[in-house]
């Protein structure tokens, strides 16, 4: 009898805990009546408690009461709060919040400084200067004797002897410590990142969700070193033929930019998903505005990011310096040996006056297009913001491409080809903010909109 009545007494407690466990990933809003626990996910009782005072007025309808159940921390990662579609990345309120924004955005602009002094960086020709590498860095040359030991290793590269022939050991110096920069600003960068999330995830700030995000991004991170040495390797490598000059492979280095650009993507938009887990709305009319607007933003985004990639084969192939007139390539608007390589496919890559012709087909494109983003919007009942991030993409296309012709027209200056890169990361930074602000809000945020704004 007694044993009966204990495997009874632990059924009834499985199915109960199983309807708990259903209710909780369906998101069922509970009402005052209602017997069963909230849609928390495994929250623990200190971090549910300080949620309900903090979010209570955006995540529950007014008039309806919520019960925490007091459940015991079976994980160190917090699971997000969710109600009716509503997913916060971070856990311990606002302070939390605040912290881990400011680390995120911090580091997405480490990341964009890394691509400006990349960009710098390829420009002095400075890449092949340091012919070996290790993933933990090492120290630069202090002494003449190892300063003249790092020379005598560039002198048997390929650069050295077809480009930079009877090069003085100062000028070696100024493009050595050009590159080291770079390679330890990128190091600098993975223990700025790591110190800070070791920490928040010791404060339980960080989502099981965001955890897993950030763990990827910090492994691409780590990644994009092997890259870039797989990309200098390249340039250290003899040339095809004596007449070529020694260059990186414009593959490895599109990919290494790419990379560097996916980086900072990753960082800036979650860093934007940490401070704004709502975009910006007042009003069903505004929601549908910026719907529409979004069915415009994301193709222009991606039109936008082929742009960038495109230039990284102009760099690479030194495309830049081809054809330094416009809107005509020298004499013609297309020049005749676009198609000159077999297999086609290549001319696309490789040769450079289909390269340069791709990239200014794109440039104008992207103009175009933002344009016409910013034309068709300006009737549209849509957030200030909203219409305010279009304003600032349209006068970043039409500075990315005054600079774009610029730099073809001075024959690619360093401080004009380094602005003409950042511009492209920031004209991409202006669509990313766009296509955040204008996503659809959460079910609880919808419900609680009125049809039109509201007068103040």
């Amino acid at each position: 009898m007694f044993g009966r009545g204990m495997v009874w007494s632990v059924l009834k407690r499985g199915k109960e805990a199983c309807r708990i466990h259903k209710l909780c990933l369906r998101g069922t809003p509970f009402s005052s009546s209602s017997t069963q626990p909230p849609p928390f996910k495994f929250l623990t009782p200190p971090v549910a408690t300080h949620y309900i005072h903090a979010f209570r007025s955006q995540l529950f309808p007014k008039g309806h009461h919520v019960h925490v159940p007091q459940m015991r921390n079976f994980s160190k990662m917090v699971s997000a709060e969710q109600k009716e579609g509503l997913k916060l990345l971070v856990s311990g309120g606002s302070r939390a919040q605040k912290l881990v924004g400011i680390w995120l955005f911090g580091s997405a602009a480490w990341v964009f400084s890394m691509v400006v002094l990349g960009g710098l960086t390829r420009l002095t020709r400075s890449g092949l200067s340091m012919t070996d590498w290790k993933f933990t860095g090492t120290l630069p040359p202090f002494s003449d004797d190892e300063w003249l030991q790092e020379f005598d290793k560039y002198k048997q590269s390929p650069e050295y002897k077809r480009v930079n022939r009877g090069m003085k050991i100062e000028e070696f110096k100024f493009i050595y410590w050009m590159e080291y920069a770079h390679r330890m600003w990128g190091r600098a960068l993975g223990v700025m990142f790591a110190l800070p999330y070791s920490y928040f995830l010791h404060k339980r700030y960080i989502t099981l969700r965001l955890g897993l995000r950030l763990s990827a991004l910090f492994a691409l991170g780590a990644g994009q070193g092997l890259i870039g040495w797989w990309m200098v390797k390249s340039g250290l490598e003899e040339p095809p033929s004596e007449y070529s000059q020694p260059r990186v492979s414009s593959y490895r280095l599109a990919a290494h930019l790419t990379s560097a650009f996916a980086i900072y993507c990753g960082l800036f938009w979650t860093a934007l998903s940490v401070v704004m887990p709502e975009p910006p709305a007042e009003s069903l009319t505004w929601v549908r505005g910026a719907a529409k607007v979004r069915r415009l933003a994301l193709p222009i985004s991606v039109l936008v990011g082929l742009t960038a990639v495109s230039g990284a084969f102009v760099a690479g192939n030194d495309a830049g310096h081809a054809f330094n007139t416009f809107p005509k390539m020298g004499d013609t608007w297309i020049p005749e040996d676009i198609f000159e390589m077999k297999p086609l496919i290549r001319n696309f890559f490789e040769n450079t006056s289909t390269v340069q012709l791709d990239h200014r087909i794109l440039a104008t494109a992207t103009l175009i297009s933002v344009g016409i983003l910013w034309w068709s919007t300006r009737k549209l009942e849509i957030h200030p913001a909203v219409r305010s991030v279009i304003g600032g993409a349209v006068g970043m296309a039409a500075l990315q491409v005054t600079l774009g012709i610029s730099t073809l027209l001075s024959y690619v200056p360093v401080s004009l080809g380094t602005a003409h890169q950042a511009g492209a990361l920031t004209l991409l930074t202006f669509m990313l903010l766009l296509n955040h602000t204008v996503r659809r809000p959460s079910l609880s945020l919808l419900k609680s909109l009125p049809q039109v704004v509201k007068a103040h």
